[in-house]
């Protein structure tokens, strides 16, 4: 018997498409004053967010990541035929199994893709986008779609004013594919997590340690719990610390970036990394404020108003960074390529 082994050519990746949705139904800060006792300037001053975007009844995480994927198609032109691997990074999925990425796929129409879910809360579409670059520099695929969407209202308690003030619905997709010649695309990342601070952002209802019970649902521990005050301290020293790890080892200074893309958490947190790294405000992309805490959407939804409002060009350095329940830490150094 003589194997024969397909010869690899080492290929750099490149985010080639964005594409995102948010559902039309807004929650304003005033809504909210409604339901529990908060108001406008107190959510305002603390996170940045005046409104976010939640589902109507019946609307699921895959809804909002087919959305996004299909207008991502559409931004490059080309049909869903031609995805190769599915990768939905969120911590909703429609359910436990099958995988979000097989409803994706099956309502996409595509057939011959294979895919998986991702979990790493906040920090799931960094996550997922390393995965992706990795199955295109293996050679191995031409095509991969990579999508954050979470429909964080279905597990937010929203009598709880420390977590349903943060959290809205929405999903972003990234088409990776392989550099053409004279283009860098993906250069560097610096991921990380610290399992010791897991009591601090959790579900903890639901899985095998705790599963579904009366006594759970009674307990609401099916809802999102936070010490807030814990993970702002961790996230404002980590995400500038992941930041300047992927900056410091390719040679770069915040000023060389041509915009700052991070997780939108908090407006202070984004706005203190940015201060940090020298860079000035007018190059960090901040959207918290009409969409809240999409958690793994916020990058590529950012991504996405970076090019509506004209601040993402061809040839820019850009800078992801995010903190994320786990917890999860992750930066990510790139060329725009489109």
């Amino acid at each position: 018997m003589s194997l024969t082994l397909k010869p690899q050519m080492r290929v750099r990746a490149k985010i080639s498409s964005v594409g995102a949705y948010v559902p039309p139904r807004l929650l304003t800060n005033a809504d909210l004053e409604k339901m529990v006792a908060t108001n406008d300037q107190w959510i305002t001053e603390r996170t940045g967010i005046r409104e976010r975007h939640i589902v109507d009844a019946g609307v699921a995480t895959s809804d909002l990541a087919v959305e996004a994927a299909k207008r991502c198609l559409a931004t490059r032109g080309i049909d869903a035929s031609e995805i190769e691997v599915i990768i939905v990074a969120t911590v909703t999925p429609d359910m436990f199994f099958p995988a979000t990425a097989c409803l994706v796929q099956d309502k996409l129409g595509i057939k011959g893709a294979w895919g998986f879910d991702l979990s790493a809360a906040c920090s799931g579409f960094p996550y997922a986008l390393q995965v992706g670059a990795k199955l295109v520099e293996s050679g191995m695929h031409k095509k991969v779609l990579v999508i954050g969407a979470d429909v964080m209202s279905s597990i937010i308690d929203y009598t709880d004013r420390a977590t349903c003030v943060i959290f809205g619905d929405g999903a972003g997709a990234v088409l990776l594919e392989p550099c053409e010649e004279g283009e860098i695309g993906l250069v560097d990342y610096w991921h990380e997590i610290d399992g010791s601070g897991a009591s601090a952002l959790n579900m903890p209802g639901g899985g095998s340690l705790h599963p579904p019970t009366a006594e759970t649902v009674a307990a609401k521990m099916h809802y999102v719990h936070q010490d807030g005050q814990a993970v702002y301290k961790f996230a404002v020293r980590k995400m500038a610390e992941a930041a300047e790890v992927v900056l410091s080892r390719n040679g770069v200074e915040g000023k060389d970036l041509g915009c700052f893309i991070p997780h939108q958490a908090n407006k202070r947190i984004i706005l203190s990394t940015a201060e940090r790294l020298g860079m000035p405000e007018e190059s960090v992309i901040i959207n918290i404020d009409r969409f809240g805490n999409t958690t793994a959407a916020t990058i590529p939804m950012a991504m996405q108003t970076a090019l509506e409002e004209g601040r993402l060009k061809k040839g820019d350095l850009v800078l992801l960074a995010s903190v994320g329940a786990g917890f999860t830490v992750g930066a990510t150094l790139l060329r725009w390529e489109f």
